[in-house]
């Protein structure tokens, strides 16, 4: 009999399955093992090299061997993460299922000041932009050419144009919206000035930065919605 069996079992002492002992076992239980976590750190390192790659080269001249090397794993553990396709997908869906959204859409269903509807609109583009503004560019260079691309893009435009469809409801709520300008008219709008383009071509094309593109949108925004 092991001295743990001879513990436990001693007539007149406490069994330490329910003590300490116990509790201590609970939590470790709880822990992710050894091998969890490097499963999860091996699925980061690809899908961060994967994102590096994709924005260095472009997608479709990045290959699996190269993401591989990247990584340090072998081509087979990219593929079981998903492939080329399906780290494209978790780029999107990290992008546009981002905790800044939904911090925004809380945002946007408390304020009560017009002006500051559109300073949170304004403020998470910009944020959108430094953080995930790779995976944009990425994401609508491949789509025109790439099935699954396309869909993926479809799916992060849906979601996109549900939060500012959310401020352009907003806006009409409190009566802030200039004469015939409906919220469809008043998303529109809002899309024209904070949907992909407007940001990448201040930024990009005319070397603005961030922060000069969301002032100047959000002024031109506020100038072309919102009742004076």
């Amino acid at each position: 009999m092991s001295p743990r069996s001879e513990r436990t079992s001693t007539p007149g002492t406490r069994s330490t399955t329910g003590g300490a002992g116990g509790a201590d076992e609970g939590r470790n239980s709880e822990r992710p093992s050894r091998r969890a976590e490097y499963a999860e750190a091996t699925r980061r390192a690809v899908i961060d090299e994967a994102r590096r790659l994709f924005s260095e080269r472009g997608y479709f001249a990045t290959k699996v061997d190269d993401i591989a090397a990247a990584a340090r794993v072998s081509p087979a553990t990219v593929y079981v993460i998903g492939g080329k396709q399906g780290l494209l997908r978790i780029l999107v869906d990290r992008w546009s299922a981002a905790p800044e959204v939904e911090t925004a859409r809380q945002q946007l269903e408390e304020a009560g000041d017009p002006a500051e509807i559109l300073r949170i609109v304004a403020a998470l583009t910009r944020r959108m932009r430094e953080d995930y503004g790779d995976i944009m560019r990425v994401v609508l260079a491949t789509a025109p050419h790439d099935a699954a691309a396309a869909e993926g893009l479809a799916l992060a435009t849906g979601r996109y144009r549900d939060g500012t469809r959310m401020a352009a409801r907003r806006l009409a709520e409190l009566g802030a919206l200039q004469s015939g300008i409906d919220v469809e008219r008043a998303l529109d709008i809002l899309w024209f000035y904070f949907g992909y383009q407007g940001f990448f071509t201040l930024v990009d094309d005319n070397g603005w930065s961030h922060v000069q593109a969301e002032e100047w949108l959000l002024a031109a925004a506020r100038q072309a919605l919102l009742t004076p």
